[in-house]
């Protein structure tokens, strides 16, 4: 079983701990940290992030890095769950193209729980971009 808590500080600001001991400061108002619905996007660049390393090494891609990053709306009525999510995937290395399309088909389909969640909401979409010319 997985196990977390928030405990209130000052304001509307949190500070979380999961059952390993790491701890994060959360703020309802966004004022000095994440809001919790950004922290739900952070977690899904790192959840997808981390299934498209995970494969591109499997397939012995030389990626040389890769970040993640996320744009979304939200309903307007509350809950004010997210609607639609853009991923977009900048891959470093000569990572040839079908085999990122591979891994971030798979992550979204098969691999990232959070993807999976939000899915039920949200309407996910990705870009790749490569930086390499």
């Amino acid at each position: 079983m997985v196990q977390a808590k928030a405990k209130w500080t000052e304001k509307m600001q949190f500070a979380g701990t999961g059952d390993r001991g790491h701890s994060l400061v959360m703020d309802g108002d966004g004022e000095v940290a994440n809001s919790p619905m950004q922290l739900v996007l952070i977690a899904l660049c790192g959840c997808t992030g981390y299934d498209v390393v995970s494969i591109l090494k499997k397939k012995r891609e030389p990626l040389t890095g890769l970040e993640v990053s996320a744009e979304a709306e939200k309903a307007l009525e509350p809950p004010r769950v997210y609607t639609h999510i853009k991923l977009t995937y900048r891959v470093s290395g000569a990572v040839t193209r079908k085999a990122v399309e591979d891994a971030v088909r798979l992550s979204e389909e098969k691999y990232c729980s959070v993807a999976a969640m939000l899915g039920k909401t949200a309407r996910i979409t990705y870009e790749i971009r490569s930086d390499e010319a």
